[in-house]
């Protein structure tokens, strides 16, 4: 494009359809750019033009002739996967001077050729997904020479669009019309998949499993596969829906019958197939193998590029009905080969399968059975992000290699995640790295949901997918820079990926959904939930005011931003940072004042009605947030699109007994949310009457019976500062006072007058207090009741390394003053830190007890699996003690996973402990990794004092 003259773009008319159409696309994306739409020609080069020439090799007598006589060098290029090629080349042909050509191997390199161009003169892979500008220029021009993108390290890359009621499901009949199969006005049309097969192709991805929650691809709009195909995308089933019909074909036009307990039919059933309508292969074998025909001679008939998924999963994602016998699903596999025999004419080995080792389905694989060497098996992580397993590395290369099949959004246990995006991109590279470097590299999927609101790691597992080498953990910063300058230019691409790392590091500590349950383990190992509680912490180490000022610094943060950026980008940044970050910042808020409340009432305090008032109108601020969503942003575009509950989760009298982890909803249909539990409001009495509450407890004085005693001061520590709470649990004013009966311990304000309550800060001069241990009185006056409260002073001077204090050594684990053998560091993957991932060696940490005796260490790491040995290992020791070793988990079973996985994963961290006894003074602790994939987070030294808190306390002082 120069002096307002657009080169033309010429494709050969024998080329695939879905190069024409991308050469459509080019055009409208410069046009996009510069104002100005080039001629979109076939066969014919102009003379005296400057042209755009796309095309495919063998397939565009355009191409093929420059690369007959020696113009356009496709070495590297000819007979790859999906490999472009984009050149200048000088005098093409006769009359013309100069050309861009962009070159393809095959269909989908010529796509991705022709879709590179696109983003590289600025039009984001995003651009109608979330509404993101194109950078406009006047002007655009090639540099010379030879560029390539290469060819993808990963064969099938591919998404998974799922769990998509009520967003997806919701906006897209309203934006698209209904679904055109009668009966099912929720179905999804080609028009819709085409958005989706634009989106992926931008992004370099080929592969689909369709969405599934009441949708049946096929029957949903005839044309949906023929726009596939016009698109050149592979399409597939998910790991419950084999032979290339998705399951809810059959649920559609099969009535099951229903067998008492001895098996016997007591009301008969039926399918279209003359059978049982039972989705049992022992039972119904016969229907099930017409069913499966029917799929792969449609497939055939249609000329679609499918990869057909193998074997045979129970009927709504769970295990089959017939049991777990290898002899069974040898059987189904054969039969299913047959059939894919008979129905393409051809060898089975020629279509491309995979076997996917989903939940219960990996029972099958290590009990031994095997697929047949052409098939690609597919691993899986276990819903949560964690490999679950990888393949032997003894054993031989199998010809279908392997696959990986990964979560972005999950509905299950232990609770659904399906709002925003929630990933930890340090931690999505970690096990994506780990899959990469074990050979997993035939065929990668992801769980992305509805697709919105999952955009950046999206995107971040196809890049790597398409070139992990390009991608070490060290240019991380930089692929975050890259994402948001080509979505929101350079200007602010630094402000903006600083903005969406805190982001993916906070939210990664806890689900959104998870926000009203507690976890706690007894000492037996019995695991409980409270859906009534925070997990974090109102009293200890300040946790949950932290947590909600670092979520509300994160906003403020992101609105700054948000401010500077012109008019014409509002809405993307609406949809890529701005809402998912102040709504989660709001949430935060709500669930500090919801909790608030609630211990508040316990108490009597009379601020306990303002709590409640402050949760009301948070909520409002979230259906405000998500009204605007659905009505305003981008002109109503998203209407529907947020819908998704995620605050009302574990109310059982609201919506049954899956409430603990779905969804609420009734009847398949969500509910508006709520704020769940609820809160409660108190009648306060005339009169006025003083309480006083502690740093470090939910008690109250004088009604507790115990001594009000202070967090230790220390000179070391570094936990929030020590306060006590003046409150009033009437409504007359009263005044107070505070006095410390040492001149060395200041509480500010010493006096004043409580309307409902105040904040009483107590420091310690260290200056003026004496060595060792001292305890102070201090005596709390008001409404004619004194109240006592302890401080107790440890001013032990000369420390070294970490240092004791309040009872614990916190070290972070990438912070080890010695580290000794194979280990990574990983930045942000802990959920307060880095990480170190270890395979062999050890860490080193040089610690300062002030007392001795038996002591805890409590090693946090991350919620993995063992994927290559039968457990996950860590040992202990202190100076030169013999080594403590700890089994980190036996990992998420086969089929109900298991409540110790539920537990990990949903806090994201595997806290485990060794007992020690040593003495005071200095010490070198050790952590070993004995089994390799250990991503250790945090180490903690319990002397007696460790508090209960979801992330531990604050890393200790270093000396």
């Amino acid at each position: 494009m120069a002096r307002r003259r657009a080169a033309p773009i010429v494709v050969s008319s024998t080329d695939h359809a879905g190069v024409h159409r991308v050469a459509g696309d080019l055009a409208t994306d410069i046009e996009r750019v510069t104002g100005q739409r080039p001629e979109l020609l076939r066969d014919t080069v102009p003379r005296g033009a400057t042209p755009v020439i796309v095309g495919t090799l063998g397939l565009s007598p355009l191409i093929d002739a420059l690369v007959a006589d020696g113009t356009l060098d496709v070495t590297g290029i000819a007979g790859s996967w999906e490999t472009s090629l984009q050149q200048v080349v000088r005098d093409p042909l006769p009359g013309v001077r100069q050309a861009l050509v962009i070159a393809g191997s095959d269909q989908r390199g010529t796509i991705f050729g022709a879709y590179d161009v696109s983003r590289r003169i600025g039009v984001s892979p995003w651009h109608w997904w979330d509404d993101v500008p194109a950078r406009r220029s006047a002007e655009l021009h090639v540099l010379p020479g030879r560029h390539t993108q290469g060819t993808p390290a990963v064969k099938y890359r591919g998404l998974f669009i799922n769990d998509e009621n009520p967003a997806l499901g919701t906006w897209a009949p309203r934006h698209f019309g209904p679904g055109k199969a009668p009966g099912h006005p929720g179905g999804l049309t080609s028009d819709f998949y085409a958005r989706v097969f634009e989106t992926m192709l931008r992004l370099k991805a080929n592969y689909l499993w369709p969405a599934v929650w009441g949708r049946a691809f096929a029957e949903d709009d005839p044309a949906n596969q023929a726009r596939a195909t016009e698109y050149g995308v592979i399409m597939g089933t998910s790991h419950e829906a084999p032979m290339a019909r998705g399951i809810e074909e059959w649920n559609r036009h099969a009535v099951p019958a229903v067998r008492d307990a001895d098996g016997t039919v007591v009301t008969p059933g039926h399918d279209p197939y003359g059978g049982t309508g039972e989705w049992s292969y022992r039972r119904n074998a016969e229907a099930i193998r017409a069913y499966w025909r029917d799929g792969l001679e449609r497939m055939v008939d249609e000329g679609s590029e499918s990869v057909v998924t193998i074997g045979m999963r129970g009927n709504g994602d769970v295990s089959l009905p017939d049991g777990d016998g290898i002899d069974l699903m040898r059987e189904i596999i054969d039969n299913e080969r047959r059939i894919i025999a008979e129905t393409t004419g051809r060898d089975p080995a020629d279509t491309p399968q995979v076997w996917t080792l989903y939940k219960e389905v990996q029972r099958y694989w290590d009990k031994g059975l095997r697929a047949p060497d052409d098939v690609t098996v597919v691993f899986t992580d276990d819903n949560w992000g964690n490999l679950r397993r990888l393949p032997d590395p003894t054993l031989a290369p199998r010809a279908g290699g392997y696959g990986l099949y990964y979560h972005f959004d999950y509905v299950g246990g232990g609770r659904n995640y399906k709002w925003v995006d929630t990933v930890n991109l340090a931690n999505t590279w970690e096990q994506l790295s780990t899959a990469y470097e074990a050979g997993v590299d035939r065929l990668w999927v992801v769980n992305v949901g509805d697709l919105k609101n999952e955009e950046l790691p999206t995107q971040f597992f196809l890049d790597y997918a398409w070139d992990p080498d390009a991608w070490p953990v060290s240019r991380l910063p930089e692929w975050e820079r890259r994402y948001a300058a080509e979505n929101f230019g350079p200007a602010h691409a630094g402000e903006i990926a600083e903005v969406l790392n805190t982001y993916g590091r906070l939210q990664s500590r806890r689900k959104p959904e998870l926000l009203n349950r507690r976890i706690t383990t007894a000492a037996d190992g019995t695991i409980t939930y409270d859906d009534q509680q925070t997990p974090f912490s109102l009293e200890h180490y300040g946790e949950m005011a932290r947590v909600t000022d670092e979520w509300r610094d994160l906003a403020a943060r992101a609105e700054r931003v948000r401010r500077r950026l012109p008019d014409s980008h509002q809405d993307a940044y609406h949809q890529l940072v701005g809402y998912a970050v102040a709504a989660t910042a709001n949430l935060y808020a709500l669930r500090q004042a919801e909790f608030t409340n609630l211990r508040y009432v316990e108490q009597g305090r009379a601020a306990a009605n303002d709590q409640a008032d402050l949760t009301d109108r948070l909520f409002a601020v979230d259906q405000s947030m998500s009204h605007y969503y659905n009505t305003a942003l981008a002109g109503g575009k998203w209407n529907g699109f947020q819908t998704q509950p995620k605050i009302g989760y574990g109310d059982v009298e609201r919506y049954g007994p899956n409430a603990p982890w779905q969804q609420p909803e009734r009847d398949n249909v969500a509910l508006p949310d709520e704020v769940f539990p609820a809160v409660r409001r108190i009648e306060v009495p005339p009169g006025s009457e003083m309480g006083v509450a502690i740093d470090g407890s939910a008690r109250w004085w004088p009604q507790a019976s115990s001594a009000a005693v202070l967090p230790e001061f220390s000179r070391y520590q570094t936990q929030p500062g020590q306060y006590l709470e003046v409150f009033n649990r009437g409504s007359d004013p009263f005044a107070y006072r505070v006095e410390a009966t040492r001149p060395w311990v200041v509480a500010t304000p010493a006096r004043g007058v409580v309307d409902k309550q105040v904040r009483v800060e107590v420091r310690v001069d260290w200056r003026r207090a004496p060595d060792g241990v001292s305890r102070v009185p201090l005596r709390v006056h008001g409404a004619g009741r004194v109240v006592e409260v302890l401080a107790v002073v440890d001013n032990t001077p000369g420390r070294r390394g970490f240092v004791e204090a309040n009872g614990y050594v916190s070290m972070d684990a990438a912070h080890a003053d010695r580290v000794v053998g194979d280990w990574t560091r990983i930045p942000g993957i802990g959920r307060d830190s880095d990480g170190m991932r270890g395979n062999s060696g050890r860490l080193e940490f040089e610690v300062d007890l002030t007392s001795g005796g038996p002591v805890t260490v409590w090693v946090h790491v991350s919620p993995r699996n063992a994927v290559l040995t039968d457990g996950l290992r860590y040992a202990v020791s202190f100076d030169s003690a013999p080594a403590r070793t700890v089994e980190v988990i036996r990992g998420a079973d086969d089929t109900t996973m298991n409540r110790e996985w539920e537990r990990n994963t949903s806090d994201n961290v595997n806290r485990t402990a060794t007992g020690h006894v040593v003495g005071p003074g200095r010490h070198v602790l050790t952590v070993w990794a004995v089994d390799p994939g250990v991503v250790v987070q945090k180490v903690v030294v319990d002397t007696g004092g460790l508090e209960v808190s979801y992330l531990g306390p604050p890393e200790s002082a270093r000396r």
